[in-house]
């Protein structure tokens, strides 16, 4: 999960694309009953390994006709239901999540059980080199191309492998990503990134890996588009695209952007994305937020533990943003999927 860094625009020491956001695993929330709510059931996923790519650990929320309970995952509590299956005879869509740096398939769930409750499939992995309990690629310039390969293997994993594919709408995927992981979520989406933009960073943290590796211009070879995604939400995404970069993204976006920034994600870096992409986002402004705003809100122990990532701004109410938040995604899903 996030380290301990300022949220204020200004703040470029320690870019998304780098810092380690660590004990994700820990935050909760509790969401109201939505309409046309079913049941959320959840599931662990290994994506096997490939060649040289090694398995990738994670889960699954899917709608099930049990009645919906909580269970325990570790320092966790997960709202859905072990081994319960899903209703005969129905198909939905899915939606990937993909955590930001340092990151762990849980950072977003109760955005997935959410999803699931409203009639979505929902799959997120850890990122391998850039969760929490791994970090050795996260400041290499090789994990801005692994990264969005895991999203492609998810996607086939659970559209060819998963024991309910038969239950998924083929070819109808929607990604959200947060911080690093909007930057994925555009990749799949047809963006092309320009990888010198991590060169700012570098002032005066030229011990980050890449920075080394941009003067060799040891350059990765970066997945293309995948044309199963059909839209994507970012939340404070990493933007590394000029416009060039961004000419091939043509399905529907929505992008949530905070007040603050942080963690090297400005407000004027979600200005120029919105402003490049060929068309019209549907662009949502999180006032007074910072940029863990979109992290799970805390509990008080949380909050006590870890103020940097648990406290926001006088004013700023995190659990009744996430609840506006997880509405308006859960509207521009089933309005695109």
């Amino acid at each position: 999960m996030p380290g301990s860094h300022s949220a204020h625009p200004a703040a470029r020491s320690a870019p998304a694309a780098y810092v380690s956001f660590f004990l994700l695993l820990l935050l909760l929330i509790a969401l109201a009953s939505l309409p046309r709510a079913q049941a959320a059931g959840f599931g662990l996923i290994e994506v096997p390994a490939q060649a040289a790519r090694p398995p990738l650990a994670g889960a699954v929320w899917y709608p099930c006709a049990g009645t919906p309970g909580a269970t325990p995952l570790g320092a966790s509590t997960l709202q859905g239901l072990l081994a319960c299956d899903p209703p005969a005879g129905q198909q939905w869509p899915l939606v990937i999540l993909s955590h930001g740096s340092g990151g762990t398939f849980q950072g977003h769930r109760a955005t997935a059980e959410m999803l699931a409750a409203a009639g979505f499939v929902v799959a997120a992995i850890d990122h391998r080199g850039d969760n929490a309990r791994d970090t050795a690629r996260r400041g290499h310039l090789d994990i801005f191309a692994s990264r969005p390969g895991d999203l492609t293997r998810l996607i086939d994993y659970m559209t060819e492998q998963w024991r309910y594919a038969r239950h998924l709408i083929p070819y109808n995927v929607g990604i959200y990503g947060y911080s690093r992981g909007g930057y994925d979520a555009l990749v799949l989406a047809g963006g092309r990134p320009d990888l010198t933009l991590l060169a700012p960073f570098c002032q005066g943290n030229a011990r980050i890996p890449y920075c080394g590796e941009i003067a060799q211009r040891a350059w990765p070879i970066l997945p293309g588009a995948d044309p199963r995604v059909k839209a994507i939400v970012l939340a404070d995404p990493l933007n590394l695209f000029s416009r060039p970069g961004l000419a091939r993204v043509d399905v529907p976006v929505q992008i949530w952007a905070s007040q603050y920034g942080g963690d090297g994600v400005t407000p004027s870096d979600i200005t120029a994305l919105r402003r490049n992409l060929p068309r019209n986002p549907d662009y949502h402004l999180a006032t007074q937020a910072g940029h863990y705003a979109f992290l799970t809100p805390c509990t008080p122990q949380q909050l006590a533990a870890l103020p940097a990532l648990c406290r926001d701004a006088s004013g700023f109410d995190r659990p009744a943003f996430h609840q506006q938040l997880n509405a308006a995604v859960r509207a521009f899903f089933l309005t695109h999927l």
